[in-house]
């Protein structure tokens, strides 16, 4: 299913929930929506659901205009973060519930519940209840029964929020595979970034009630267009004096600027012997371990600035003085922004993602 957002404002009282909302998704996309709390996300899903009515603007799915359409003749699932499981029914009744509202008859429905039972990899469990389920198993019959009615398209609110850590992430790749298999349009809700990265084909930036940008994960990593999105997106560090760095003496002054981990290569003291020139001195003032590297603050000019380490370099000690090179950083202003590399490093150097 093609869909297609057209100029959507929705108010709520005194707050502007939506604000001249627009975009288009492709028919098999699997599309994150990612921002804070409040920026709108869920707002967008309800509508499109046809659960809210916007107050202007136009929604489109596969070209039709679908504003008059009621929710139940839109032909879209809706997977909620608390699953909107029926506790009282069995998973056989909860994933049937869709096919019984639509008269479908006992065969049909008993064809169906099994194939998707096999789709979310929990055959067998017709007979169990919601509470005789973990998290993880009641999140994917909660996808077996939105997608029982065959919608056209999948609506994820939030899906794994209610999940511990270790599953939510297996349930990540259990849904990019499974979204893949089927081939439906689905669109997810989500405030954490390694989950849009790792799942969605395309993720679309909220902020209070804006659309920001829109693009694949890579190229939203890369190249961020608005300040919002500089600062937002990946772990962000605010510079102050970027100019009194090595290699951008010659930008503009009046900007604000923002640093990623990933920009900056460490070095224990007099060990690097290319583009001395450019070498910043820092004094290592933390370290933490976060599981699979370090993450190590340290003092530069005045800025503390967080880079990670791997494991299987050698241990730098705290107040340990020692040398990097910042190969980029992006610069912001009120409207705008863009990322700009160390002149005084080679090009071939600087890519560092």
């Amino acid at each position: 299913m093609d869909i297609k957002l057209d100029n959507i404002n929705k108010v709520f009282g005194n707050y502007k929930a939506l604000d001249q909302v627009s975009f288009e998704i492709e028919k098999g996309k699997l599309i994150g929506l990612l921002g804070p709390s409040g920026s709108g996300k869920t707002t967008i899903l309800r509508i499109l659901a046809g659960l809210e009515r916007q107050d202007t603007g136009n929604v489109y799915l596969n070209g039709i205009l679908v504003n008059e359409l009621s929710a139940s003749k839109r032909g879209i699932g809706f997977v909620f973060q608390s699953y909107g499981l029926f506790p009282y029914m069995t998973v056989y009744d909860n994933i049937a519930y869709g096919l019984k509202v639509q008269k479908k008859s006992k065969e049909y429905i008993r064809d169906r519940v099994t194939e998707l039972l096999e789709l979310v990899e929990l055959p067998g469990l017709e007979k169990r209840y919601p509470l005789e389920l973990s998290g993880g198993q009641m999140q994917r019959i909660a996808f077996a029964r939105a997608l029982a009615p065959n919608p056209k398209l999948l609506l994820l609110d939030e899906p794994f929020a209610a999940i511990d850590a270790k599953v939510r992430k297996e349930l990540r790749s259990w849904l990019r595979e499974m979204i893949t298999k089927i081939r439906i349009t689905s669109i997810f809700v989500t405030h954490d970034q390694d989950e849009a990265v790792e799942v969605a084909d395309e993720i679309i930036i909220t902020n209070k009630g804006q659309v920001e940008q829109i693009g694949t994960p890579i190229e939203i990593y890369k190249n961020p267009r608005t300040p919002f999105v500089a600062q937002f997106i990946g772990q962000s560090t605010q510079i102050n004096g970027y100019r009194n760095l090595k290699g951008f003496e010659t930008l503009e002054e009046g900007f604000r600027a923002v640093i990623r981990p990933e920009f900056i290569k460490v070095y224990k003291y007099g060990t690097k012997e290319e583009y001395i020139s450019a070498l910043e001195d820092g004094i290592v003032r933390n370290a933490i371990f976060r599981g699979d590297c370090m993450e190590v603050t340290l003092e530069v000019k005045g800025n503390f600035l967080k880079t990670l380490r791997s494991l299987d370099d050698e241990g730098v000690a705290l107040g340990e003085k020692v040398q990097l090179h910042i190969l980029r950083f992006y610069l912001f202003d009120d409207k705008k922004a863009y990322s700009v590399t160390n002149k005084s490093l080679d090009a071939a150097d600087t890519f560092y993602i």
